[in-house]
């Protein structure tokens, strides 16, 4: 495959930068490791500060991308390697099979008759798929994909599909792509939690990340929105948040990932909205609501049942009926904080993916521009969504220079 912009990674700020160059009349390829498009971003309940659903946005780039004929979107694609210079670069990439083709009306007739489970990695592990499935109800491309690592391939799905639309058979491929830039829009996982020792996750259920509340938090997550604990399936009442959980330390991200506190002030609204006699403790290092967020930092503050202690969460134990205590020290006033707490949230950081051979890295895991290959979003910074997008239309504008010559 020749085109001359190659985008790798299709969240949003991988689509941002792939339907820009395509409606410019450059000939782009758009590289996405997971079944779907939209990235984190489609697990996001709602945006800040205007508080709406991600798939508004997500919809209008999908239009767009449909009416782009040469963009061509390559999704459950890995780049393995690059080699090259600007103008005449060569991506090897690694296709895994999806098992389901383009026949799939996504009617739900194999995931009926699949007898094998699988833990749902979309909703943080907090419910199940059947081996066979729709990534997400708002997936694109909107096809069901089977997950190779625990289907036992018995063919139920087979028999009952109308469509011809599986193939167990289905084998990897392997594919050369030449481009003359590269956009790199790879994105960021959230921080291992299991790490932060002290803090609980994996030990006390009812101690979550902030990406799992977002899940909670969503329509079409989990509990379909409902904002429940782990541990019981009951309302919390009182719900603490742990900033900088993970971020900050040396021992873990040295740096700050810019969003952690704005997320945590989005997912207070989430609880205070839902669960009216609820209270909300957020503990912190320092409130970073830069530019015009402070006006959305305002509108938390302002309720009175949402309380900032200045001071990091130092350790948590376990409480009465599933409660979780959390240390702390208020740095405000010098005293020790002991707070049980029905619910605790950790602000995990965003970590970069530092994955493909070919690209440098700095020594946080953000990719180094160099002349044809152009970062953006979290894979150059931590970064919200709006500043996501605008930087893929800069790192649009600097590979457009690049296959001009």
């Amino acid at each position: 495959m020749n085109v001359d912009i190659l985008v790798i990674g299709g969240g949003i700020s991988g689509l941002t930068a792939a339907v820009e160059a395509a409606e410019t009349g450059y000939s782009v390829a758009l590289i996405e490791k997971n079944p779907y498009l939209g990235g984190r971003v489609a697990q996001l309940t709602k945006y800040f500060p205007k508080m709406c659903p991600p798939y508004c946005g997500l919809e209008i780039f999908l239009k767009r991308l449909k009416n782009c004929p040469n963009l061509k979107v390559l999704t459950m694609a890995r780049v393995k390697r690059i080699e090259g210079v600007a103008g005449n670069f060569n991506v090897f990439v690694e296709i895994m099979p999806r098992y389901v083709n383009e026949n799939c009306t996504a009617c739900g007739e194999c995931e009926k008759v699949c007898p094998i489970e699988r833990s749902d990695d979309f909703n943080f592990g907090m419910s199940k798929t059947k081996a066979i499935y729709l990534p997400h109800e708002m997936a694109y491309p909107p096809i069901y994909v089977i997950d190779g690592d625990v289907c036992n391939k018995c063919g139920e799905c087979v028999k009952v599909c109308k469509y011809d639309a599986i193939n167990l058979d289905e084998n990897h491929q392997e594919i050369t792509i030449n481009a003359k830039a590269i956009i790199v829009a790879t994105g960021w996982d959230p921080y291992d939690a299991t790490k932060l020792e002290t803090l609980g996750f994996g030990k006390y259920p009812n101690v979550i990340t902030n990406m799992m509340m977002e899940r909670l938090a969503s329509p079409n997550g989990p509990t379909k929105g409902k904002i429940v604990r782990p541990s019981d399936g009951k309302e919390p009442k009182i719900v603490a948040f742990a900033q900088c959980a993970g971020s900050r330390d040396e021992n873990h991200l040295p740096y700050c990932s810019a969003i952690c506190c704005l997320a945590t002030m989005k997912h207070a609204l989430y609880v205070r909205e839902q669960i009216p006699d609820s209270k909300v403790f957020i503990f912190y290092i320092d409130r970073r609501a830069y530019g015009r967020y402070e006006d959305f930092f305002q509108r938390v503050d302002s309720d009175e049942n949402v309380v900032f202690v200045r001071g990091k969460v130092a350790k948590v134990e376990e409480g009465s009926n599933g409660n979780v205590i959390v240390h702390a020290e208020d740095t405000e006033t010098g005293r020790r904080v002991r707070m049980e707490v029905d619910l605790l949230v950790l602000a995990i950081g965003m970590q970069p993916m530092k994955e493909i051979e070919g690209l440098e890295y700095d020594d946080y895991g953000f990719v180094i521009e160099k002349e044809g290959i152009i970062p953006c979003g979290v894979a150059r910074m931590p970064a919200d969504v709006a500043s996501s997008n605008r930087d893929a239309t800069g790192a649009v504008i600097k590979a457009i220079q690049v296959v001009r010559g």
